[in-house]
């Protein structure tokens, strides 16, 4: 009597469930909680799914997992020196400070070390005071298993400006490369990687003590280099990239 056939009236909707899709973001969501969807959907395909990206978006937004962002104020122009990209491993280091503090009010700092090539952490020092004797006992253990660098680009901090780190790296015939003060940009690798450490870490956490911050910062060094796809590496990770090169 509708005049429709057997096959269209019989016919179900065959559309795959998104619970896999739902119990794979949430799991990744749960771990990484400052990641986006760019960032998230790249790390699904480097695990192997298959899904598109328009799928995946809409299940992300369906459990409204889009994060809220400060506006951005705007700022003047600005002209930067260029910051080289170099072509191999232990060719340029990079180093910074970062302070932070306990759930009461303890303060803490940390020594950031990069490789700017594959953007891989080297070392993250977590103490409450942090000499040069102490950065270079780090550079120390890291030269043990990584080898040495040509170069270490810092800042003028005076940790880095002592005469303990100038001897110690013409002894090893290390090259200090110090920016302009107050020119952060032109140590751009380590600044980049200064924020997703207190986006995914500091931020992220009331610490009681050192040890869980040294705890959690181990846990999430390994993501970072291990598991976290970077834009800057064509999505690779900084182990993968190096181990492309």
């Amino acid at each position: 009597m509708a005049g429709l056939s057997r096959s269209v009236f019989y016919y179900k909707h065959k559309r795959p469930s998104d619970d896999e899709v739902i119990d794979a973001l949430l799991t990744l969501v749960e771990r990484h909680q400052r990641w986006g969807l760019p960032k998230l959907f790249k790390r699904l395909r480097n695990k192997g799914k298959p899904w598109n990206k328009k799928r995946v978006e809409r299940v992300y937004n369906m459990l409204k997992l889009n994060l809220r962002r400060k506006g951005k104020r705007r700022v003047p122009t600005r002209t930067p020196e260029p910051l080289s990209t170099p072509t191999q491993h232990n060719e340029s280091w990079s180093m910074d400070f970062m302070s932070d503090a306990l759930s009461y009010g303890y303060r803490f700092r940390t020594l950031n070390v990069l490789d700017d090539f594959n953007r891989q952490a080297l070392a993250i020092e977590v103490d409450t005071s942090l000499t040069a004797e102490r950065v270079i006992r780090t550079l120390k253990h890291i030269i043990a298993w990584r080898g040495k660098p040509k170069q270490i680009r810092v800042d003028n901090g005076p940790e880095f400006t002592s005469t303990a780190l100038e001897t110690w790296a013409a002894e090893n015939n290390i090259k200090l490369e110090f920016i302009k003060p107050g020119s952060p940009y032109q140590n751009g690798f380590v600044e980049r990687f200064n924020r997703s450490y207190r986006e995914e870490v500091l931020d992220l956490y009331l610490f009681e003590s050192l040890q869980e911050v040294r705890e959690i910062t181990d846990e999430w060094l390994d993501i970072y280099n291990y598991e976290r796809p970077h834009d800057s590496l064509g999505d690779m990770t900084p182990i993968g990239y190096l181990e492309a090169a």
